[in-house]
């Protein structure tokens, strides 16, 4: 029989709506004790038990509740106060919503591409790593991290991309950033970044207006350059400055580093070289 935890990869995986129900407290006769879980689906499907009898039927809606709202309860249920069950105790329920798991892809494996990698392998990513040079890859160890030596313009002809996927674009050539950001600007993205200094940034807004490839409004939602200014240059101060960007726009919250116009500010220096040899 399947784990509680395979059921949850599951539906991490999938995409799927469901909550999680855990029994974290119970107080005086109960039919289960603190630790028992419960999954239950927006049809009201469910796998595993906290007890039964109309202690269940309730949690169930409760988890509909959840789901609706998108907020994590904690329910007392006095069993014969409000379920009319002989058993007498109080049992305390914790009901959280099993959230889609985040994609991460990172576009170009060098300096900063691989330190984002790093900072943003113990947050809750599937990550993909992108890069058409084989040799960036030497000696990396990404056993939880999809690497795919390609073109990005092959994977992107692959990819699954949606509202849950993170777009941090870092290659080695200003051309092929400009490439990736005009086939990632128009999908419904969590977040998308590209490296670059102001230069580069002015350069590709103007370049993207006269083009036709976005408008104003498209372009103010791309987090370029990426990252919040913390006063870094090397690659680990800009990897950390970027996925700290993910992590607040994971959170919804906003940053308060913020120019005289009250714009979002986020600078960091950059080489203005065609080649991004620092990355």
């Amino acid at each position: 029989m399947r784990s509680v935890y395979e059921i949850i990869a599951g539906i991490e995986q999938r995409g799927e709506m469901a909550a999680l129900c855990i029994i974290t407290e119970t107080r005086g006769s109960t039919p289960l004790k603190a630790g028992a879980k419960m999954i239950v689906w927006q049809d009201k499907k469910i796998f595993g038990t906290i007890g039964g009898g109309n202690l269940e039927h309730k949690v169930i809606n409760d988890a509909l509740t959840v789901m609706q709202n998108n907020t994590a309860q904690l329910f007392e249920h006095q069993l014969v106060r409000d379920h009319q069950m002989c058993c007498g105790g109080t049992v305390f329920i914790f009901i959280e919503t099993i959230k889609k798991r985040n994609k991460l892809i990172v576009f170009g494996a060098g300096h900063v591409g691989k330190e984002v990698v790093k900072f943003a392998r113990s947050l809750n990513f599937q990550i993909s790593l992108v890069d058409e040079r084989v040799e960036m890859f030497s000696g990396l160890q990404l056993e939880d991290v999809k690497v795919f030596h390609m073109h990005h313009r092959q994977f992107l002809s692959q990819a699954e991309i949606d509202e849950n996927t993170y777009v941090v674009i870092c290659t080695h050539l200003h051309q092929y950033d400009r490439e990736i950001l005009a086939r990632c600007i128009k999908r419904p993205l969590a977040y998308l970044g590209m490296i670059g200094s102001k230069r580069k940034i002015a350069i590709t807004k103007k370049a993207f207006l006269s083009q036709g490839l976005a408008t104003e409004q498209e372009l103010s939602s791309v987090d370029m350059p990426m990252g919040f200014d913390i006063g870094g240059n090397t690659p680990a101060e800009i990897g950390i400055s970027i996925v700290a960007k993910l992590v607040a726009v994971m959170n919804g919250r906003q940053s308060q580093n913020k120019d005289d116009a009250g714009k979002i500010k986020f600078t960091y220096a950059e080489p203005d070289s065609d080649n991004n040899r620092s990355r």
